[in-house]
C-alpha cells in the first residue's frame, strides 16, 4: 500500500504551534523585586526608543539583509528536526524538481532559488504530498487548495474523481503508475510541473497586488488579504520590506500590526524565514554537502539548536569546580550578584547552585554566564517587563562544571548524559512560572523575537524554560555597563 505523506510545512506549524503557556496555569510569583531608578531602562524589540530607553537591536533598514539571514538561521531548525530523512535527503528530493523551479520562476519573474525552498518547505520534494485525507485541502509539491487551483490559478481540478484515484493509488497494484497518470490530468495538483506553474502565477498575482517579491511569499501561506490588513495595520505606506513589518512590529511599537500577525496562529508571520532557511539548506547540498551533513548532525543531537551555537569541539567546557572559579577570576565568567539583576526584571531563585554543598563548595560559584549570556538575560528580563508590567521572570540555573553537573545526574532524571551547555556558562534556565496570562505572553513575544534574531535556542522542560546564548549576543554587552 502506497503511503500518505504529510507535508513538512505541516508538521512545523504544528510543533511551532505549541505555545509558552498552553496547557501550563500560570503560577503567581510571590516574591517581586523592587526596581532602582537609576538603572538604565532597556526596551523590548521594536519598542518606541526615549532619552531613557534603548534598544540594540531594533530593526534598521540598512541592515535588511543581515536581519533576513539571521532570521533564517535562528528559524532553522525545525526543517533539520523533522525533514522527513533528514535535511540533506529532503534537499536530494527538492533538487529532482530544480528545472521545472527554474522554468516556473523565469515565468513570473520570481527567484528560482526562493522558490525552491518553498517547496522544500511545503512538501519537502514529494509531489504526492497531501495535508490530510479531504483532498479539497492542500495537496501535490506546493500544496494548492483545491478552491485556490480551480478559482484562482486556472488548473483542472476534479476533487471527486481525485479522492477515488487516491484511494485506488494507495491499494497499490499493477494499475498504480496507470492511476497516478490519470489523477495528474484530472488534478493537476498533482502534476509538478503544473503545481509549480500555478504557484508561480500566485506569485505573480500577489507581486501586483503587494508590490514586493517578499511581500509575495509570505502572502502564499498568509493570505493576500491578511497581509493587506496587518500593512494597512502598520501604517507605514506601501509596499514596506517584510523584514521592517515582521521586526518593526511588537506589543509596543505597532501593536495592531503585530496583533494581527500573533492572532493568525498557524506561522504565517515566519513562513518567509522558514522558506529562506530551506534556500540555504539547498545551496548548502548544492555548493557544501559536507558542511551541511556536519550542520545537519548539529541540529539534531538535542531538541534545539543550542549545538549549532556552540559546537561540542570549539566550545570550552568547565571540569570541575576549580575551572569555574578560575573562569570568574579572569573575567570569562561574570558572577550574577544580587545587583546585577536587582530592577531587571529578574529574580534568582534561592536554590541555584543547591548541590554545592555535596562539592564542598559555595552556591554562589553557580551563579555565573558568559558575559553576553548576562546581557541577553537583562535584555530579555527588562523586554518582558515592558510588555507586562512589573512581572519579574525567575532564573533558576546557570553555570556548571562536570562535577556539579555529575551529582545533578544522580538527582534529576532530566539532566543530560551528554554535553551540556551549562557547563559553558552559554546556558542558563528561567521558570515556567508567570503571573497571569499576559506575563506568559509578553515572555514568549521576547523568546520568539530573540530565536527569529538567532540570537538563542530554547527547549521547554517539566520545570523551565531551558536557553542557550550565541556568541553574537555581544551587541548587548553594553546593558552590562553600570548605569550614568
Amino acid at each position: 500500500m502506497a503511503s500518505r505523506y504529510i507535508p513538512l510545512a505541516f508538521v512545523i506549524a504544528a510543533v511551532a504551534a505549541v505555545v509558552l503557556f498552553a496547557g501550563h496555569q500560570a503560577e503567581i510569583l510571590d516574591v517581586v523585586p523592587g526596581g532602582k531608578p537609576d538603572q538604565p531602562a532597556v526596551l523590548t524589540p521594536s519598542a518606541t526608543p526615549t532619552e531613557e530607553a534603548f534598544d540594540p537591536l531594533a530593526y534598521d533598514e540598512d541592515k535588511r539583509s543581515v536581519f533576513e539571514q539571521r532570521a533564517a538561521a535562528g528559524l532553522a531548525h525545525p526543517l533539520y528536526a523533522f525533514s522527513p530523512g533528514g535535511a540533506g535527503a529532503t534537499a536530494a528530493r527538492v533538487a529532482r524538481w530544480r528545472a521545472p523551479v527554474e522554468a516556473a520562476a523565469r515565468a513570473a519573474d520570481v527567484n528560482a532559488d526562493t522558490l525552491e525552498g518553498l517547496v522544500f518547505l511545503e512538501s519537502a520534494g514529494n509531489e504526492d504530498a497531501m495535508a490530510s485525507n479531504d483532498l479539497s485541502g492542500a495537496v501535490g509539491l506546493t500544496q494548492i487548495l483545491a478552491e485556490t487551483g480551480q478559482n484562482l490559478l486556472g488548473m483542472r481540478v476534479d476533487v471527486a474523481r481525485s479522492t477515488l484515484l487516491t484511494r485506488r493509488i494507495r491499494r497499490g497494484g499493477p494499475r498504480e503508475a496507470a492511476r497516478r497518470a490519470q489523477r495528474r490530468r484530472i488534478d493537476e495538483r498533482f502534476d509538478p510541473a503544473k503545481a509549480l506553474a500555478a504557484t508561480a502565477r500566485y506569485l505573480k498575482i500577489a507581486r501586483k497586488e503587494l508590490g514586493r517579491e517578499d511581500l509575495s511569499f509570505v502572502s502564499y501561506h498568509m493570505g493576500i488579504g491578511n497581509l493587506k490588513s496587518v500593512l494597512k495595520a502598520f501604517g507605514e505606506g506601501d509596499e514596506v520590506p517584510y523584514a521592517e513589518l515582521f521586526f518593526s512590529s511588537s506589543p509596543l511599537r505597532h501593536p495592531g500590526a503585530w496583533k494581527i500577525l500573533a492572532g493568525l496562529g498557524d506561522d504565517s508571520s515566519t513562513y518567509l524565514w522558514r522558506v529562506m532557511a530551506a534556500r540555504e539548506i539547498m545551496r548548502m547540498h548544492r555548493e557544501d554537502p559536507a558542511g551541511l551533513a556536519r550542520l545537519a548532525a548539529l541540529h539534531t543531537s538535542k531538541n534545539s539548536a543550542e549545538e549549532v551555537l556552540h559546537p561540542p569541539q570549539t566550545t570550552r567546557v568547565f571540569k570541575d569546580p576549580f575551572d569555574l572559579g578560575r573562569a570568574q577570576a579572569d573575567g570569562t565568567l561574570t558572577r550574577l550578584d544580587p545587583e546585577t539583576l536587582d530592577g531587571r526584571g529578574i529574580i534568582g531563585s534561592p536554590k541555584m547552585g543547591e548541590l554545592a554543598p555535596k562539592l564542598k563548595q559555595s552556591r554562589r560559584l553557580y551563579r555565573a554566564l558568559q558575559p553576553e549570556a548576562l546581557a541577553l538575560l537583562l535584555y530579555l528580563g527588562a523586554g518582558t517587563e515592558a510588555i507586562a508590567g512589573k512581572r519579574p521572570i525567575v532564573l533558576t540555573s546557570t553555570a556548571r562544571d562536570l562535577d556539579y553537573q555529575r551529582v545533578l545526574l544522580r538527582r534529576n532524571v532530566q539532566a543530560t548524559r551528554n554535553y551540556s551547555l551549562h557547563t559553558t556558562g552559554w546556558a542558563f534556565d528561567v521558570a515556567r512560572r508567570y503571573r497571569g496570562r499576559a506575563h506568559a505572553q509578553a515572555f514568549q513575544f521576547m523568546i520568539d523575537r530573540l530565536t527569529a534574531l538567532d540570537l538563542i535556542a530554547w527547549v521547554r522542560e517539566p520545570g523551565a524554560i531551558h536557553m542557550t546564548v550565541s556568541s553574537r549576543a555581544k551587541e548587548l554587552l553594553p546593558l552590562l555597563a553600570p548605569a550614568g
